[in-house]
């Protein structure tokens, strides 16, 4: 029987987030320390991502809900746009702190400044420990060995890279996938017009930055459905 576009592109994302898990439960359990969990929620606001950052920013407030019965999340904002401009906010450990700053935002025309979001994400955890780092973007117009060291540094740290990608570019597709690759982190696409997966995976990155694996089977078993399942998968995973 002929299987329909739909049915065909269904299957692939489904592949992608089943992937993107398998490497998430993969990453090494971090150490219990008795504290918050912190990690750096980073994102591109060039004027490529204007249409799904209000999207973007709705969906964070899960990433807290998820994680309070497991101490809580710290999470910082960093984004970049236009001529050089990053900007990290300060830790925020509740959704209504980071959600207005997020919202304030506004996206402006340049060219990405991942690297500088990876030596950020170095000092902040050279100062105190990062349990991970998300990036969310669509494109890399930067060298690719300048972020391959950076990553690998990261790795050498703890700090796994959680890496979304909004689209399929094959370039930035190529080089993200090695970023994640070399800190240890995961890579996983995703469709701007089905925020659900999106909001789950999210959710599950905050949740292994809060607990550690145990956490994430735990998510899944209260989660249901499609999560149930694939964090059952994950289990096992070593």
């Amino acid at each position: 029987m002929k299987r329909s576009r739909t049915d065909l592109e269904t299957t692939s994302n489904r592949n992608d987030v089943d992937a993107f898990l398998a490497q998430v439960a993969a990453v090494p359990k971090r150490a219990p320390s008795g504290s918050r969990g912190r990690l750096i929620f980073s994102m591109d606001a060039t004027a490529s991502r204007e249409p799904s950052w209000d999207q973007a920013a709705s969906l964070q407030a899960a990433m807290f809900q998820e994680t309070n019965d497991l101490g809580g999340l710290d999470v910082q904002l960093v984004h970049y746009r236009g001529f050089q401009e990053l900007h990290a906010s300060p830790w925020c450990s509740h959704a209504d702190q980071l959600l207005p700053r997020m919202t304030a935002v506004r996206c402006a025309a340049g060219i990405t400044q991942i690297g500088r979001v990876l030596d950020h994400a170095i000092a902040e955890t050279e100062r105190k420990r990062v349990n991970a780092l998300v990036f969310v973007g669509d494109c890399v117009e930067e060298p690719l060995d300048g972020l391959a060291g950076r990553a690998g540094q990261l790795g050498l740290l703890g700090v796994p890279a959680f890496v979304f990608q909004e689209g399929r570019d094959p370039t930035a597709e190529r080089a993200l996938k090695e970023l994640a690759r070399l800190s240890g982190g995961a890579w996983c696409p995703f469709d701007a017009s089905s925020p659900g997966t999106l909001k789950d995976l999210l959710s599950a990155v905050a949740v292994y930055a809060a607990g550690g694996r145990k956490a994430l089977a735990d998510f899944g078993r209260r989660r249901g459905g499609d999560v149930l399942r694939l964090t059952q998968q994950l289990r096992g995973s070593k």
